[in-house]
């Protein structure tokens, strides 16, 4: 390595040319950490500059980071399938978290044969990309992106930071040095957002006249996910954009109408309107979306108005290219059409719990109209927020028309995942950023207040969810703290499931320091074992819902797939896919779901008489309480599932 040599005076530009000085390209340096010292070899600048400054003409991938362009192999075992040559883990766990593992190697084959299967069907689909939406894409990023699109800027285009100049007073040299941190931050974001979208306009145009498939995998939860990480449908709305099914089907004689639903569900402007409705705003709102098609950058771009613009701008040329066949009903469309969960965790709570209340605000139960629960818990902070305002809190007062649907959303998605107050804060915070009018100095104190509000108006809307969370999160602590054993349970299709939150073992090699959070020899994270199991639990139900309508679409011979609680296939099945979901879902919440939780935890972690004789007073103490909180499963209410068969909005 000492051998190899740079001149150094190379990309010096002086009047005269200066002498070759030839100097080893890279060198070591010495670091200390912890008392001990550690070499590192760095390249040397002028060959930095270099790779900087050099126009690469090809990106080079591992094999396993792209698409596949003959389809995955079938999942025969935890041990076989996804690439051809290419070893592909079952589950994604951390290397030392073998517990899971383990037990799925133990389990008898059959078990796992419809957990096997379900994600041989999500590879199974056949892709090809959108090109015209790919070539606006490349044309809008190689012209220095757009920051309103979603297109990334270069990072060159980043403001230099202000120089420190001898003359500053203190104050004003803290400024620019604030200044300066926040560019540099600012600069390494930009660069990261467009590299990350270089790669996946690179992939797409590298494979932009092939048909391609992605092998899955899931994780520990059973949630299924593309093993290429930078170009597949569960990405960005711009990835999604690109993305078309292999396979035309005739739209036969409601596809159209389903493209166009699904056109309005993009752009977020009907959330509480029937499909008759959004049906209707579609036909009065076709020319601004034949204006869109025909002239996406020079028209009126009504499509960069939406939530999610470029899809609803590949939906519009869709569209365009339908009313303009000879015979619509027999176009022969490419096109994915989604159905999306409305708060499907939510769901899932209302339906193990049988709470008929909460129910209704996630359209479990028949409405002519949508109800919207983001909608609703912002109607309740805000009469909330009204109260306090007439009682003279100030940020009460502060917060008056900011209280939208978009600023809270996601803490009430989250919520059921188990977000804790303070990562509710943060999302809030973020959302209350992106309001320029909002005042920069209460943004800190209005999330604080707003994630009280929006907290307490979800325990209000969902009572039996909270004693179910409560029971989760009480059992999932005792297991880990009395037990002293991580949380495991079985799903309903028959997936062991193990939360791999052991205590931290620190390992020091070489002067470095290193955290193995994953051992499964250490004593469980109580209080990630607690935190967690909540929104785990409710994932692994989701993702059995999944699971179930991927298989039985499979068996009615319909394309599906899925981005978690968002099923697609083509305009033509949605009706059909919409039958199958619901009934599913009836299928697996009729099982009795927290019962057998409970009996599995008392067989697994409860304690005999025997057992509890032979402890001492304290030890005695805590078993019995395992016992009594592992068998006191929270009461059901009175909503009958069988509304879900008829509800028009559960999926839409």
């Amino acid at each position: 390595m000492s051998d190899l040599k740079i001149d150094a005076n190379l990309l010096k530009s002086t009047k005269y040319p200066l002498p070759t000085c030839m100097i080893p390209v890279f060198y070591s340096i010495y670091r200390e950490d912890n008392s001990k010292y550690f070499a590192q070899v760095k390249p040397h600048p002028v060959l930095v500059c270099l790779f900087k400054g050099a126009k690469v003409k090809e990106l080079i991938f591992e094999t396993t980071e792209l698409p596949m362009v003959v389809p995955p192999v079938p999942w025969m075992s935890v041990r076989y399938g996804g690439y051809l040559l290419a070893k592909t883990p079952i589950v994604r766990l951390p290397r030392n978290a073998h517990e899971q593992k383990l037990l799925m190697n133990r389990a008898p084959p059959a078990q796992l044969h419809a957990v096997l299967d379900s994600i041989s069907v999500s590879g199974a689909c056949p892709w090809i990309v959108n090109k015209p939406i790919l070539d606006i894409l490349i044309n809008i990023f190689n012209n220095k992106g757009d920051a309103r699109l979603d297109v990334p800027v270069p990072p060159d285009e980043c403001p230099p930071p202000p120089r420190l100049l001898p003359d500053m007073t203190h104050q004003e040299r803290s400024k620019a040095l604030s200044e300066r941190y926040f560019l540099v931050q600012k600069k390494k974001e930009m660069y990261s957002l467009w590299c990350t979208q270089l790669y996946r306009l690179s992939i797409a145009n590298r494979f932009r006249d092939e048909i391609i498939w992605f092998p899955h995998n899931m994780d520990f939860r059973g949630r299924i996910y593309p093993c290429p990480p930078h170009f597949n449908h569960l990405g960005s709305d711009i990835t999604r954009s690109l993305l078309l099914f292999a396979k035309a089907k005739h739209l036969g004689e409601r596809g159209l109408e389903w493209l166009k639903i699904h056109l309005i569900n993009l752009t977020g402007f009907k959330k509480r309107s029937s499909n008759k409705d959004r049906l209707a705003f579609a036909d009065e709102m076709m020319c601004e979306i034949l204006d869109s098609a025909d002239n996406p950058m020079t028209g009126n771009k009504w499509w960069q108005t939406s939530d999610e613009p470029w899809q609803t701008l590949a939906c519009c040329m869709e569209i365009a290219n339908v009313v303009r066949s000879e015979d619509p009903s027999k176009y022969m469309s490419h096109f994915p059409v989604h159905q999306d969960g409305s708060c499907n965790g939510l769901q899932h709570y209302a339906a193990l719990g049988r709470d008929k209340l909460g129910a209704e605000s996630v359209n479990l139960s028949p409405f002519d109209k949508p109800n919207d629960v983001y909608g609703d818990v912002v109607e309740l902070v805000e009469k909330r927020r009204q109260i306090d305002a007439e009682n003279g809190v100030p940020l009460a007062q502060i917060l008056e028309g900011f209280i939208k649907r978009k600023v809270i959303k996601q803490t009430v998605m989250t919520t059921v995942y188990g977000v804790t107050r303070y990562g509710a804060q943060f999302q809030i915070h973020r959302q209350l950023q992106d309001i320029p009018e909002f005042p920069a100095e209460y943004r800190w104190p209005a999330s604080m207040y707003l994630v009280g509000k929006t907290f307490q108006s979800l325990n209000e809307m969902f009572v039996a969810t909270k004693e179910i969370q409560d029971w989760l999160t009480i059992s999932a602590s005792l297991i880990s703290r009395v037990c002293n054993r991580p949380v495991e349970w079985v799903s309903p299709l028959g997936l062991p499931i193990v939360q791999p939150y052991h205590c931290k073992k620190f390992i020091s090699k070489k002067g470095v320091t290193m955290r193995d959070a994953f051992n499964m020899f250490e004593k469980p994270d109580t209080r990630k074992q607690r935190n967690a199991f909540p929104p785990n639990f409710i994932h692994s139900l989701d993702s059995v819902h999944m699971m179930l309508t991927a298989l039985y679409c499979l068996h009615a011979g319909i394309t599906f797939v899925s981005v978690h609680d968002c099923f697609w296939t083509h305009a033509c099945d949605v009706e059909l896919m919409n039958k199958v979901c619901r009934e599913q879902f009836v299928s697996l919440h009729s099982l009795p779901i927290l019962e057998n939780l409970s009996r599995y935890f008392l067989k697994k972690y409860g304690y005999s008489k025997s057992e509890i004789t032979g402890a001492s007073q304290s030890a005695a103490d805590g078993m019995r309480l395992v016992n009594r909180v592992l068998s006191q499963v929270p009461k059901r209410g009175d909503f009958d599932l069988k509304d879900v068969l008829n509800s028009t909005y559960f999926f839409s």
